[in-house]
């Protein structure tokens, strides 16, 4: 699989589209056909296919891979992105709420990358805590379905906490696509 570069050789599951991560039928997010009914509806799926796309790019990597940094001096890797996610979920909860901020889940800045190290049992927590910190966030929203309403001490709109959140896993998506690719040459959105 690889050339005699070391660079992986590009390939991909699917055989019905070459530019896909795996065939329609085996894709778990949104199905083709109907779309959802409203703004809040949209919004809420285009989220939970860029969660699952994430997910979905780190799924079948042994530790190693996962925290494989990209290039000197970065500290980016799959793992990282992970747990950086955990973090930006906590985060956006402190944003929405009138009391005192939750403290960071992995300490000072950048933690959640520079401890993004190649072990089996960082790793599992950090699936743990994307999926716990998703869950709080959106436990916290669900109580606020008006979009125009306002949140926390900055008054943000839900819409634009929203809008904030697919915006920040879009682009680490199209972070861990060319991650991935490095890692294993595996492409595809």
């Amino acid at each position: 699989m690889t050339r005699m570069s070391d660079q992986p050789a590009r390939w991909t599951r699917a055989t019905v589209y070459p530019d896909m991560w795996v065939d329609p039928d085996d894709d778990p997010r949104s199905a083709e056909g109907a779309t959802p009914e409203g703004e809040l509806a949209t919004l809420t799926q285009f989220l939970d296919d860029y969660r699952l796309t994430l997910t979905m790019k780190c799924e079948g990597l042994d530790p190693e891979q996962l925290a494989r940094r990209s290039v000197p001096p970065s500290t980016l890797s799959l793992l990282g992105l992970l747990r950086h996610l955990a973090e930006d979920e906590r985060d956006w909860r402190n944003w929405i709420s009138d009391g005192d901020p939750l403290p960071k889940l992995y300490g000072k800045r950048d933690a959640d990358f520079d401890g993004a190290v190649a072990d089996r049992a960082v790793i599992d927590a950090a699936h743990a805590d994307l999926e716990r910190e998703q869950a709080a966030t959106d436990a916290a929203l669900a109580a606020h379905p008006d979009l125009g309403e306002r949140l926390g001490r900055n008054r943000i709109s839900v819409r634009e906490l929203l809008v904030h959140r697919i915006e920040e896993y879009a682009r680490h998506c199209g972070q861990a696509d060319l991650l991935r690719e490095c890692i294993d040459g595996r492409v595809g959105q």
